[in-house]
Order: C-alpha cells, then structure tokens, then sequence
C-alpha cells in the first residue's frame, strides 16, 4: 500500500511539473529548450506562405500526416543539406500520405527567394511572429555578438522577438504527427550541425502510421 501511494504521488507531482513547463518562454540558449514530446498535440500557430498568404498550421496538418521540419533559414548549409537529403525520399514519403511542411523564422520575401534559388518540394512557411517556434518549445535567444557577427560577415538578418532587439533562432527539429497534430515522433538537436539522416526520417515516418 505504501508503494502504491508513493507511485501515486510522485505520478501527480510529475504531472504538475508537466502541466507547469512553459514552452511559450524562449530559451536563454539552444541547450536550454523544452520541446514538445510524443503524445502532446501541436500548438495553434498562424504561419505565412512564401507569397504573404496567412495559413494555419493545425489547418494544414488535418490534410495529411505531416514531417514538420523547424530550420535555421535558407542561409544555413547544414539545413539546406537536410532539406535535400528529405528530397531524395519525398516520394516514398508521399507514397505513405505524408506532406512535409519547412518552417523558419525567415521572412515570406526571403522564402520566396530561396524557393527561386532552389528545388525544394517541400512547403516552405515563414514563423516571422515566432508563434510555432514558441509554442513547439524550441525558440532561443542568439547572443547579441552573434547576431552582430551575422549581419556584418554574411549579411543575415535574424529575426528579433516583438519588442525587443534580440534575436531568436529554433533549435533544428523535426516533429511528426498524425492528421490529429498528434505528435508520433519528435527530434530535436541543439547542436545545429547534427541532422537526423534521411534513413531516420524515413523509418519514423513508417512507424508512426
């Protein structure tokens, strides 16, 4: 009985603890995240196409089962190299009903350009408010020399939380979900350089059907 009650109670309280994590609160740093886990239904978020047009993210993802990919931006090699890794499987991926959504902090202008630049299938969407970065869990703050050593070596230009001057990146994520915003399968790596390989995706998205 006494085993029993402590179970108990220590289910209750990590389930307060749960309940009481913010994943609205951008991170101090990429390590410091909390992102969302498997069995936690996505959050409300209003992105942007690459042509300005506003879109819901739970609108979008009752279409289909969805691989929702979180990136850097277009400027970033390793993202860029992801992306194309998952353009080698889209067919398959699509052959089992799935839609893969990109999104970035990155403006729709800026989207619109690099879907000019390159051949990506996948849907590009811009989090310039940051809602889906926030409400996944996986926003944090770039130090301000960073953000400084961006502009002025590589002319990149972070997106700023609404008002404030500094800059918020998400940690590179991938979650997917069913039609439900059910998430089946969640990475996430603050080591911006570390990617999931394609093989990953491919066998997750098999077993989250």
């Amino acid at each position: 009985m006494r085993i029993a009650h402590l179970l108990i109670v220590l289910l209750a309280t990590f389930s307060l603890q749960s309940f009481a994590l913010d994943r609205n609160v951008i991170a101090e740093t990429a390590e410091e995240v909390t992102p969302l886990l498997n069995g936690q239904q996505i959050p409300k978020a209003t992105l942007r196409t690459a042509t300005g047009s506003p879109v819901s993210l739970q609108a979008l993802v009752m279409q289909k089962p969805s691989i929702i990919l979180f990136y850097r931006g277009g400027w970033c090699p390793y993202c860029n190299r992801q992306l194309a890794e998952l353009k080698d499987i889209e067919q398959e991926l699509v052959d089992m009903g799935y839609q893969v959504l990109a999104i970035s902090p990155e403006s729709p202008s800026r989207l619109q350009e690099q879907k000019l630049e390159t051949e990506f299938a996948v849907t590009l969407l811009s989090d310039e408010s940051l809602q889906a970065i926030r409400g996944f869990g996986i926003g944090f703050y770039v130090p301000a020399e960073t953000k400084q050593q961006y502009k002025s070596k590589w002319n990149i230009q972070l997106t700023d939380e609404a008002g404030s001057e500094r800059a918020v990146l998400p940690a590179p994520a991938i979650f997917i979900t069913d039609k439900t915003g059910l998430i089946k399968f969640q990475y996430v790596n603050p080591n911006y350089k570390v990617r999931p390989s394609a093989e990953l995706i491919r066998q997750a998205a098999k077993l989250s059907l």
